[in-house]
C-alpha cells in the first residue's frame, strides 16, 4: 500500500508558531513519547538527562549556519533584491547558486551591488547573474579581488541570519547566537539543525559527567529539507541533495554503543538522515562523505539510532514524515494533537520531542 502525503496533514493554529526561542536553551518544553507503551510525558528539555545512562550515545549534526541572506540593489533601477546563498559552486570563480526575490526582476546579465547595513552608500561587492537554474534560482558570480578569507569576511559582513520565512520579523542580535547550536563547527548550512538548539553548554557537561558519549556528524542543511512536497504518492518525491560527512571517530562511538545495546539517540532529522546514509553491510555505521538525497518515509527500517530528539514540524513536511516513520504514524499524529492541545510551540524556535 502506497504511503500518501495527505496522511501527514493536521490543522496547526498560527499562534503556536514560535517567533522567538525560549529564554534559556534547555528550558524549552519537552514531550517524551514512549514507542512501546504509547505513553506521553510533559517535561522540560533539561530533563532529557533522566532518560539516558552511562554508555548511551548522542549523535549531533555539527554543521554551522552561515549568514546566507543578503540584500543587493539592481543596477540602474536600484530595486532592492534579496539574495539567499545556497551553495558555492566554484571558489576560484566565486560562483554561487542562490535564490532571488523578487525573481521576475532578475535576468541573466543583471548586476547587483551590495552595501553594508551601516553604510548603504558604500558598494563593497558586485555580482553578475550568469544563469537561471529554477524559477527563483540563479547562478551568480561575485567580483572580488581579495583572497578567499577576505571574501568570506565580506560575505559575513553583508549577510543576515537566515531565519525561516515563517518567523515574520527582522533578525535581531540574539538570533546570531540562538539560531546556531552551541556545538556548531563545520560552516555550510543555510538553516539550523533545530533539535540541537535546545542543548546548552551546561546540559552537555551534565550529560558528559553522567558518562554519555557524543558523536559528531555533518550534514549541511539546505533549503531542500524544507521544500514543500507536491506529490500525493511519497515514492515519487525527490529530495534535494545535501553534503554530509561521517568520520571514524563518530563511527567508533556509535558502533560501541550499538554493540553494548545502549540507547543511541539521533539529535534531529538531519542527524538521522546522515547516519542512515552511512550504513554498512552489517547494519553498523561506517565512514562516508558525499551528497545524500535520502527521503525517509514509512515504512522505513532504521539501522543505527533507537531514540530520537526532534522539534515539532510543519504539516505534510519531510520532517514530520520522517518523525512518523521513526515513532509510528498513529502515535506521532496523536502526540501532535496533544502538543496542539497543550500549546507546545512549533518549528525552528519551538519545543522538542524525545521518542524512545
Amino acid at each position: 500500500m502506497r504511503t500518501k502525503l495527505s496522511q501527514f496533514n493536521f490543522e496547526l493554529p498560527e499562534e503556536l508558531v514560535a517567533m522567538y526561542p525560549s529564554e534559556r536553551r534547555d528550558e524549552s518544553r519537552l514531550m517524551v513519547v514512549h514507542k512501546e507503551s504509547g505513553k506521553i510525558e510533559h517535561k522540560q528539555f533539561k530533563d532529557v538527562l533522566d532518560y539516558f545512562e552511562e554508555g548511551d550515545a548522542f549523535i549531533f549534526n555539527n554543521t554551522k549556519v552561515f549568514p546566507a541572506r543578503m540584500y543587493g540593489q539592481k543596477e540602474k533601477t536600484g530595486a532592492k533584491i534579496e539574495v539567499f546563498l545556497l551553495r558555492e559552486l566554484n571558489s576560484d570563480a566565486r560562483l554561487w547558486d542562490v535564490l532571488v526575490d523578487p525573481a521576475r526582476k532578475i535576468r541573466v546579465g543583471n548586476k547587483l551591488y551590495f552595501s553594508p547595513k551601516e553604510n548603504p552608500d558604500e558598494n563593497i561587492l558586485v555580482a553578475e547573474v550568469v544563469d537561471n537554474t529554477t524559477s527563483r534560482g540563479r547562478t551568480i558570480r561575485f567580483f572580488y579581488d581579495g583572497d578567499d578569507e577576505e571574501f568570506r569576511a565580506v560575505l559575513k559582513r553583508l549577510g543576515n541570519t537566515p531565519l525561516p520565512k515563517y518567523i515574520d520579523r527582522e533578525p535581531e542580535p540574539l538570533d546570531a547566537e540562538r539560531y546556531q547550536t552551541v556545538y556548531a563547527k563545520e560552516l555550510g548550512a543555510v538553516a539550523a539543525p533545530t533539535a540541537g538548539l535546545h542543548f546548552s553548554r551546561e546540559l552537555l557537561t551534565r550529560l558528559e559527567i553522567k558518562g554519555i558519549t557524543f558523536a559528531d556528524v555533518t550534514l549541511h542543511v539546505g533549503l531542500g529539507t524544507f521544500r514543500s512536497i507536491d506529490v500525493e504518492d511519497l515514492s515519487k518525491h525527490k529530495m534535494d541533495a545535501e553534503y554530509f560527512k561521517i568520520l571514524q571517530e563518530a563511527v567508533d562511538v556509535v558502533n560501541k554503543a550499538k554493540a553494548e545495546n545502549r540507547r543511541v539517540c539521533g539529535v534531529g532529522t538531519t542527524s538521522m538522515r546522515t547516519i542512515e546514509s552511512g550504513v554498512s553491510a552489517t547494519k553498523n555505521l561506517k565512514t562516508a562523505e558525499g551528497w545524500t538525497n535520502l527521503f525517509v518515509y514509512p515504512p522505513f527500517e532504521f539501522n543505527i539510532a533507537n531514540s530520537m530528539i526532534t522539534n515539532f514540524h510543519l504539516p505534510k513536511s519531510s520532517l514530520v514524515i520522517m518523525t512518523c516513520a521513526f515513532g509510528g504514524r498513529d502515535l506521532i499524529m496523536d502526540a501532535y494533537q496533544e502538543a496542539i492541545k497543550e500549546k507546545y510551540k512549533f518549528f525552528s524556535y519551538g519545543d522538542a520531542m524525545l521518542i524512545i
